[in-house]
């Protein structure tokens, strides 16, 4: 990292900070000309990221920034391609690339470790954000347009197609998506928050193009603008970049964009409304009743550290008192989703509250939450519990993660909020010295006390939302959509009629258009690393028990996994093994019961987790090999305390707290239950694949949509004292057997904290006694061969295809996994996204399953989607196909198996991969087979696994679509399920 101060003649520099305890520094620039921000953030590391983002304020719910963010990506000035964005997730070998809309801003990231690619990718995003075409086609087809239900037929009905329109029927048919946007409806009666800046999708088709352009060039201006940069480029270089590709056209802006203050209630205010629930759903005890306040500022560190100081206080885990109250109440089934402090927005939002409530159970909801929040008040808390929060505040700071997004995104991202506020996005990062003033002031029993007095009791901007079930409410949208539609159609001359079909036909022309992809810039197989770096694992013995440590970067955390094999099971011991996995570290250990035991996790650990994890053998997948594992993570201080409360929980986890047990199963099914919009395509890929393998019938009965079922029957019949008998005792075999068979153990930490832990592990470990092998967890059951349907709540579709393979080690397994690239790119991105309207859609193998899996995600279609997932397989095996595809479709595989993940992240994964009995060099081999895949390798797996009489079908829909799908229904070997 260096300390020099890098810059360009066009920028001032502002300030430069170190932050020791993130091993970077960040240093703040100013455009001179536009006033455009610059902060870098200057990091040894060789994953370098860049984002770009604006302030964005939407001022109604015509989703015109989120359309604003698909059609920039829709070509530029000096890239007129039809679709860069989707072309350059190809080209590339990025480690992550995005566009997002958030309340208030909408960003472009993108990060890569290939110097070339970064280059190759700013100047895509640097063009696409301040030169966009904004073409109208684009606007057509990724916002909102109408056409004929027939195309060609004007006298049929006119529907509204688009694929933010159809993004967002999916996203409000979330009820925590509905819940949360209703409440910021009343609780922002005069600011931006007041809009779903996403868009309603009865507001959408009130857009026009002309707003949209309008939109782009007052908010897309560079003094609106935030870059930010991560990693080991000088500041300099980017300078020259942002300069000469964009910045040198722009003079300063004429207005400047802020999110304006919300006027502040002088009463609390109570409000209700409704969501939609499926005709053939019970709504009884299906309320939800949310209270919220606004708090300070986010960009104002001091309010937002107190803030996320007294929102842990009172709802960290089931020990905080206003948690305790709400997860213990009989008035609810759970707590709602929404409960927590939201940061992102100008001004911190506060929520509790309750989902699961009878109708008339507003005022004793509140009155709970209330008569709670003062007796906390009046009574305090003890110091040990203000302490454990700050610890984990700190915890929080130092841990390097990135396994999810890079690293440098994530601290990016976490400061982009207050930058947007014009606040100070680097104080956000540097919390030692707000942590160690909090320390101080905690002392004082008062503090917290004061803290709910001013923010909350005394604190008139409050709104309590109930949300009421209504089983007419979808119906009554979709009439009004419908009534919307003929009336525009009934007020349509001949030559109006003939627009919208001759549109739609320009629209179909476009998306059939081969645009030249020499106009954008690329990397090539050439530029593929030849190997990846193996981490380096050392052995030791914890008395009769092997370890596994690494040393690694992580920044003074330690991560200790505890890893017994899975045993066989019968049927019983594997249906209860997911529920045993989700609770076991949600419960009492010893004589302390589990509020005790929640206290002493958030003091000692960052978290503690339970579960199990199971592959298929790399060269069979009839053949597994399971493990459960218990995994914690704690500053080096913590490590002892950490070490001892792991193998409290394994030795002494108690599974007589019955109320606990029924109550953890309530809120797994509420959670559950919310799951089907959100990933829709991932249950309906396990649902089809289920026939094909014992471990995707598994999982389709514990993780997928049979699983939601049978936590729906497990949750139903706890409500007998017998039942809730029979869950403990089966939990306390199912602990015993585990217990009792051979375990290992996993340390990753620093260098030069290493020996200590080990030997915090070995005085604690040695003496845990040998286990005994009890064979292999052993799966054998398919599910029954055919098609099904799942009738869920939900406003869109969602549909898999799913075949027959090969496990890993197979020779056809990399050119499956090649070919579901290819797929995606060249033929199934255009046909469901762009012409279908859907979301998303892909295709891939999944060597772990033995199976290749088509899917759609927030689909209009149904049965024409299926059609598309086919017809694809036919113009890959009818045609001829230019290797640049080919090289497209493995760059996009390569940079995903070669994407870097945290420290801690890398070491886990090569531990788990050897349990899995993956070495590195066999992945190096299939590597080095996907980088020979031919097209004649992609015709023939396909021909082989991919016949037009195999296959089977999954989809996900409502009710409507089950009518739809009538003929579809009437085959011999079709299964008609329902999760209402």
């Amino acid at each position: 990292m260096s300390e020099t101060i890098s810059q360009h003649p066009a920028f001032e520099h502002l300030r430069h900070q170190n932050l020791d305890s993130l091993n970077i520094s960040v240093d703040e620039y100013r455009h001179k000309v536009t006033g455009a921000s610059h902060y870098h953030f200057n990091a040894d590391s060789s994953e370098n990221s860049f984002l770009v983002a604006l302030r964005t304020v939407p001022t109604d719910s015509t989703g015109v920034a989120h359309m604003l963010e698909h059609t920039a990506l829709c070509g530029s000035e000096k890239f007129p391609v039809r679709d860069p964005f989707f072309m350059m997730l190809r080209r590339s070998l990025n480690t992550f690339m995005n566009a997002m809309t958030s309340s208030d801003w909408t960003a472009y990231p993108f990060a890569s470790c290939n110097r070339k690619d970064f280059d190759n990718l700013l100047s895509v995003y640097l063009d696409a954000v301040f030169f966009s075409r904004l073409d109208p086609l684009d606007f057509a087809q990724e916002g909102h347009r109408l056409e004929f239900e027939e195309t060609d037929n004007p006298d049929s009905p006119l529907v509204y197609k688009g694929v933010v329109f159809n993004e967002m029927k999916g996203a409000m048919s979330s009820v925590p998506s509905t819940l949360w946007h209703t409440l910021c409806h009343h609780l922002f009666p005069t600011s931006t928050y007041h809009f779903n800046s996403g868009g309603e999708p009865e507001d959408i088709p009130k857009l026009s193009y002309e707003e949209l352009v309008s939109f782009y060039k007052t908010h897309y201006h560079p003094g609106n603008a935030i870059f930010m940069t991560f990693g080991d480029i000088p500041a300099s270089e980017h300078h020259k970049d942002f300069e000469e590709r964009a910045l040198h056209r722009f003079d300063a802006p004429d207005t400047r964009i802020d999110i304006g203050a919300e006027q502040r209630y002088t009463e609390a205010q109570r409000v209700s409304g409704s969501y939609a629930l499926d005709e053939e759903e019970s709504s009884d005890n299906k309320s939800h009743v949310v209270m919220a306040w606004l708090w300070g500022e986010t960009g104002k560190l001091d309010d937002l550290l107190e803030a996320q100081l007294l929102s842990g206080v009172l709802l960290d885990n089931s020990a905080s008192p206003l948690r305790q109250a709400l997860e213990t109440t009989d008035l609810g089934t759970a707590t709602s989703p929404l409960c927590g402090l939201e940061d992102s927005n100008r001004e911190l939002t506060f929520v509790c509250g309750l989902e699961g409530t009878a109708k008339d159970a507003t005022e004793q909801a509140e009155a709970l939450i209330v008569n709670t929040l003062t007796d906390i008040a009046t009574q305090g808390v003890e110091l040990e519990d203000v302490q454990a929060v700050l610890h984990q505040l700190e915890l929080h700071q130092r841990e390097i993660s990135g396994d999810s997004y890079p690293y440098g995104m994530q601290l990016m991202l976490q400061s982009l909020s207050p930058a947007v506020h014009r606040g100070d996005p680097i104080a956000v990062l540097d919390l030692d010295p707000v942590l160690e003033s909090l320390h101080q002031q905690i002392l004082d029993p008062e503090y917290i006390p004061e803290l709910i007095h001013r923010l909350i009791l005394n604190n008139n901007h409050r709104v309590t939302l109930t949300m009421h079930p209504d089983a007419t409410l979808a119906e009554q949208k979709n009439q009004r959509e419908r009534d919307q539609l003929a009336n525009i159609k009934a007020a349509l001359n001949e030559q109006q009629s003939q627009d919208i079909i001759e549109l739609s036909h320009q629209l179909a022309e476009r998306q059939e258009q081969e645009d030249d992809p020499s106009l954008l810039p690329k990397v090539g197989l050439e530029d593929v690393p030849d190997d990846t770096p193996e981490p380096v694992a050392k052995h030791e013995k914890l008395g009769a028990h092997k370890l596994t440590h690494y040393d690694a970067g992580t920044n003074g955390l330690v991560y200790q996994h505890a890893v017994l094999s899975l045993p066989e099971l019968d049927k019983a011991e594997r249906e209860i093994l997911p529920y045993y996995c989700n609770y076991v570290t949600e419960l009492g250990i010893g004589e302390a019961d589990y509020l005790r035991v929640q206290q002493r996790q958030a003091a000692v650990v960052g978290s503690l987790n339970s579960y199990s994890s199971l592959r298929s053998l790399p060269d069979d997948c009839s053949k597994l090999s399971g493990h459960f594992t218990l995994s914690a993570k704690a500053l080096v201080r913590n490590t002892g305390a950490m070490t001892q409360l792991m193998r409290d929980t394994l030795e002494q986890v108690r599974f007589d707290e019955l109320p606990r047990l029924t109550e953890l199963v309530a809120q797994n099914r509420a959670r559950r239950d919310q799951s089907v919009t959100g990933s829709g395509h991932a249950l309906a890929m396990l649902a089809a694949s289920r026939s094909y393998s014992p471990l995707a019938e598994y999982s389709h009965h514990t993780g997928g949509l049979a699983g939601i079922g049978s936590l729906r029957s497990l949750d139903d019949g706890l409500k007998n004292a017998e039942q809730q008998r029979d869950l403990s005792e089966r939990m306390q075999q199912l602990h015993n057997k585990l217990i009792s068979t051979p375990i290992g153990f996993l340390n990753i930490s620093d260098p030069h904290s290493s020996e200590s832990c080990i030997q915090s592990m070995n005085d604690c470990w040695g003496s845990w006694p040998e286990g005994q092998d009890q064979g292999n967890l052993n799966l054998v059951d398919t599910g029954e061969a055919g098609h099904q349907i799942w009738q869920a709540s939900t406003q869109v579709n969602f549909c898999s295809l799913a075949f027959a393979t090969v496990p890993m080690t197979h020779a056809d397994a990399a050119p499956l996994t090649v070919l579901g690239g290819f797929l995606r790119n060249s033929f199934l991105h255009r046909a469901i996204r762009e012409q279908g309207g859907a979301y998303g859609s892909g295709a891939g193998q999944e060597s772990n399953l033995g199976v290749f899996r088509f899917f759609s995600y927030r689909d209009p279609r149904l049965t024409e989607t299926v059609a598309d997932f086919r017809s694809s397989i036919e113009w890959l095996l009818g045609n001829p196909h230019d290797e640049r595809l080919l090289e497209e479709a493995i760059l996009g595989v390569i940079g995903s198996i070669d994407k870097i993940g945290s420290p801690a992240g890398e070491a886990r994964q090569h531990f788990y991969n050897s349990l899995g009995q993956r070495t590195h060099a066999q992945r190096m081999e299939y590597r080095d087979r996907l980088l020979g895949t031919t097209i004649a390798q992609l015709k023939d797996v396909a021909e082989r696994y991919l016949t037009p009489d195999k296959g089977s079908i999954a989809y996900i829909t409502n009710d409507k679509g089950v009518e739809k799908l009538a003929d579809f229904n009437q085959q011999d070997d079709v299964k008609l399920y329902s999760l209402q």
